[in-house]
């Protein structure tokens, strides 16, 4: 999956992503609404060949995103089959994490609204899910920038996440190629 924008690049993960990607996993800042928080190296590594892993038998998935100006990784974004934690699956979500650096510059808006119109016009898909914790006020903002809409009477009650943790229960979004 390869998608430009014209500021950005979707591409497949390299072997030279796992360290910058790391990094941007390590960062408590960033991974605030993710469980479990931080990543080790050898983690990331791990979640970068599962997203290939997955790129290949599907033909979509979580790819590195990169500027386009200088070729510098900024983080991670795509789609992937979603867990059997959703009910009513199987759904294709989209997802996205960013170094924070490179926050509050419309990047994940750009590159999000490009992977939508890839999953309408080159999937033909015609639904894509998302999900966070309702305390990720950023990613339900984004979410809402991009036309998906949340229904509390379709919020789950997220088992990979400890009870009790404030990241437990997200709220679901959905969107079709229409809105």
């Amino acid at each position: 999956m390869r998608i430009e924008t014209e500021r950005l690049r979707l591409r497949p993960w390299d072997e030279c992503d796992i360290a910058p990607f790391a990094v941007i996993n390590a960062d408590p800042d960033v991974r605030r609404y993710y469980y479990p928080s931080i990543l080790t190296p050898a983690e990331t590594a791990d979640v970068i060949a599962e997203c290939d892993a997955h790129l290949r038998k599907h033909g979509f998935g979580f790819v590195a995103l990169e500027r386009k100006a200088d070729a510098t990784l900024i983080g991670g974004l795509g789609l992937s089959i979603a867990g059997d934690e959703i009910p009513g699956g199987p759904h294709v979500e989209i997802g996205w994490i960013l170094g924070r650096h490179y926050w509050r510059n419309g990047y994940a808006l750009e590159a999000a609204r490009a992977c939508l119109e890839h999953a309408w016009t080159r999937l033909e898909l015609t639904e894509i899910i998302g999900y966070t914790s309702r305390i990720n006020n950023p990613s339900r903002a984004l979410m809402e920038k991009l036309g998906m809409r949340s229904d509390p009477t379709e919020d789950f009650d997220d088992t990979t996440v400890p009870a009790g943790n404030p990241l437990r229960p997200p709220v679901l979004y959905r969107v079709g190629p229409n809105g």
